[in-house]
């Protein structure tokens, strides 16, 4: 037991050192060092093996997001140095009890309305009507994609955040919607323009469905909303302020049908409910690696087997990393650096490979 304790702390500590290198550096210098310095303190490390069980309840972003729910310490901008992580670790510490409540009846649920922005050009092209199934739909803000408008700018450089709307922006969407999503969008030289172009209108869609183990309702409850802004990440404001945003455009839809389980067992009930003259469309964004591998394959086969056997078939829209996704070919992206390719998302279209994408929807490049 003592072993498989001192195992449990060390591939903790190296969970927090991963989540460091690949996932916050470059995005998120707070997170870049705090789970750094996290990493290296054997001593918490030991404290959040004993109290957290194996799995989802120890992810990074997870305990990071808690501390701040409880208004901890923590650094927007950084990197603050060690006084600063003295007095993230002692609050956090000292009020371990109420930080681990939050970990055990929360889940890390970020649910990114900018994401819709690279969905949409897929979207656009398939034939309508369609029924939007999403799993992993958390709040469901990305089943509203007509509910929010789009700015869409040329990009030789995709994954970076845009400026402003230029005058050669392509801009569409709900023209009283109260928030813009901006996305830099480029290609690669072997994609024609057309198989490139941006969305000229909004899908028309006539369902909305999603499935989620924990679905949250942040128009009618407020600590939903703040849960969600808690998962944010320090310096990136424009995230939180967009996301109130989506919240404020959706406010008056009409409910989707979120069925809350395991997105496996529940799929095929939940498509059964959709209208039969819709095109049904199941899609989610980084969900996968929340699942083991072999609820990924088992996920992937429903949805192959769910589609074939529906008459007038549908489609399949996936944006993951692509180190879950290893039934598709990696894409190549020759003009962009490994590191940076690292950093995006895969978007597939019926399991074929189609674009890469910023994981908030900042970016477009589609690859051949």
């Amino acid at each position: 037991m003592v072993v498989d304790f001192v195992n449990n702390a060390q591939a903790l500590a190296a969970r927090y050192r991963d989540f460091s290198w690949r996932e916050a550096r470059g995005r998120c210098a707070a997170h870049e060092e705090l789970t750094a310095r996290i990493g290296q303190d054997p001593e918490l490390c030991e404290l959040l093996a004993a109290s957290l069980p194996v799995g989802n309840k120890q992810q990074p972003n997870l305990l990071l997001a808690a501390v701040r729910h409880l208004d901890g310490p923590h650094a927007e901008q950084g990197p603050r140095g060690e006084p600063a992580y003295g007095r993230w670790r002692e609050w956090t510490i000292r009020h371990w009890d109420e930080v681990r409540a939050v970990v055990m009846s929360r889940s890390t649920q970020t649910n990114e309305p900018g994401r819709c922005a690279t969905l949409l050009p897929l979207l656009a092209r398939l034939r309508g009507p369609l029924a939007l199934l999403e799993v992993g739909t958390s709040a469901g803000l990305c089943l509203h994609p007509d509910r929010y408008r789009y700015a869409y700018e040329p990009d030789a450089a995709p994954g970076a955040p845009g400026p402003d709307t230029s005058p050669e922006a392509h801009v569409l969407g709900a023209p009283d919607s109260p928030v813009t999503f901006r996305c830099r969008v480029g290609r690669e030289d072997r994609v024609a323009a057309a198989d490139a172009a941006t969305p000229a209108r909004l899908p028309e869609i006539v369902w909305r469905g999603g499935i989620d183990l924990t679905p949250l309702d942040p128009v009618d409850d407020p600590e939903a909303l703040r849960w969600l802004r808690s998962l944010v990440w320090p310096g990136t404001p424009e995230r939180a302020q967009r996301l109130t945003a989506a919240v404020d455009a959706v406010r008056a839809a009409p409910r989707p049908e979120i069925v809350r389980g395991d997105l496996v067992e529940e799929l095929p009930a939940l498509a059964a409910r959709v209208p039969a003259d819709a095109t049904l469309v199941v899609f989610h964004t980084s969900v996968l690696p929340y699942l083991p591998p072999a609820h990924r394959e088992r996920f992937a086969d429903r949805v192959r087997a769910l589609l074939a056997g529906r008459p007038g078939g549908g489609h399949w829209i996936s944006q993951e990393h692509h180190s879950v996704t290893p039934w598709l070919p990696a894409p190549a992206a020759g003009r962009l650096t490994p590191g940076h390719r690292e950093q995006l998302l895969t978007l597939a279209l019926d399991d074929r490979p189609v674009a890469l994408t910023g994981a908030h929807g900042q970016s477009l490049h589609w690859v051949a």
